[in-house]
């Protein structure tokens, strides 16, 4: 990729720079920083917000309502991002599911869902992982028996994010049984508010509430919710996989603002021989992790390179998810020490006000990062796939 701006590209950076300097209000930036999300109503506000200016789905083709972006003005769009404290778009719908449905999905399910997607109109979760199947997803148990123009699906669904706002799902679900595990699998999508759904909340050591089991007993949905051909979920949530460590690599152009945050607060930190920031074995693992991050950025860059020309990226894709999620927790652990031991307060304190916003926020920042480890594929399924297809293994 060419990082050298064209005059019509110059003007686009303004634009963005612009456009995020009117939309993104002070109180979001520290929640931001700390890698944890804004609540379910804000992002859906900003996700209209940007459908409105037209750049609702950045990496969508234009025949579907997206922006069709170069990747040169994709890496301009998420850089102004992250230098204004944006947050990124909530991904369920807009990277995972949406493209599953533009690519395989019928034109009825692409006429409806699409628009809804990039609106924000719903609100998406992804039903895959279950007690007895996260990494290893053929183990799933859940099943979906066609009943005439129906599918009547049973099973336990683990680690639901957001299910208790979502408007929708989409899960996997066994339709036949084969000898191998990972075929008569099929990809279906669900109305939350369908009879027969539980929703049950997992409190988080972040003592945030993001996460759920969902229960499915006797769902009915009608057989026009399948994506694709019956038993092909696999191969479908293959590629959905590949498109959340692509997430993954979008949010890596993110991690300077974590890093920023780092920088200010070793720079308030007063130590017996002056700022922490001074002190040179601090600024020496702040410096590494800055490095090891713009490394990152630069495999995004070839990533995205390699998906405006067609060209296989092999396992980059795993590189980079493996990568950010070992420097999230870095940068995260970083901001922490940074603070000091008053960053221990992360519950709500009577004197919470008298402390620095990133105080408490950037503790939960910490504790949340452990999971990007294990969401989208564990660290060690991600070496598994880059000993394959890199080294061969």
């Amino acid at each position: 990729m060419n990082l050298d701006l064209a005059p019509e590209d110059r003007a686009f950076q303004q634009e963005v720079r612009a456009f995020f300097a009117d939309s993104i209000p002070e109180e979001w930036k520290t929640t931001i920083r700390a890698g944890l999300r804004l609540s379910p109503a804000t992002l859906t506000a900003y996700q209209r917000r940007l459908a409105d200016r037209g750049w609702g789905a950045p990496t969508w083709p234009k025949e579907y309502g997206g922006t069709g972006w170069t990747p040169q003005q994709l890496y301009i769009f998420w850089s102004e991002a992250s230098a204004a404290d944006a947050p990124s778009q909530f991904h369920q719908g807009l990277e995972l599911i949406g493209p599953i449905i533009f690519t395989y999905g019928s034109q009825a399910q692409k006429d409806f869902y699409l628009p809804r997607i990039i609106t924000g109109e719903d609100w998406w979760c992804q039903g895959y992982s279950e007690p007895g199947a996260g990494s290893d997803l053929a183990a799933l148990r859940t099943r979906a028996a066609r009943e005439g123009d129906d599918y009547v699906i049973n099973g336990h669904k683990m680690w639901t994010s957001y299910a208790h706002v979502a408007t929708r799902m989409f899960l996997l679900a066994r339709t036949s049984a084969e000898a191998r595990r990972q075929q008569g699998i099929s990809l279906m999508l669900v109305d939350m508010d369908t009879p027969g759904i539980r929703i049950s909340p997992i409190r988080t050591l972040d003592e945030k509430y993001h996460t759920n089991e969902v229960f499915l007993d006797d769902v009915r949905i009608s057989a026009a919710n399948l994506v694709g051909e019956e038993g092909m979920g696999w191969n479908y949530g293959k590629v959905l996989l590949d498109r959340e460590r692509m997430v993954a690599a979008a949010t890596a152009m993110f991690l300077p603002q974590t890093l920023r945050a780092v920088r200010e607060a070793a720079s308030r930190r007063r130590t017996a021989n002056g700022p922490l920031i001074d002190k040179p074995e601090f600024r020496a693992k702040l410096a590494q992790v800055e490095i090891e991050a713009m490394a990152v950025q630069a495999m995004v860059l070839r990533l995205m390179a390699d998906a405006a020309t067609g060209a296989d990226s092999g396992p980059r894709g795993s590189m980079v998810k493996l990568r950010w999620s070992e420097l999230t927790q870095q940068a995260t652990a970083l901001w922490v020490e940074a603070l000091g031991p008053k960053a221990q307060h992360f519950a709500a304190l009577d004197d919470a006000s008298a402390l620095p916003r990133d105080m408490p926020l950037a503790l939960q920042g910490a504790l949340y990062s452990r999971v990007t480890s294990i969401y989208g594929g564990s660290s060690e399924i991600q070496r598994n796939i880059i000993a394959r297809r890199a080294l061969g293994l």
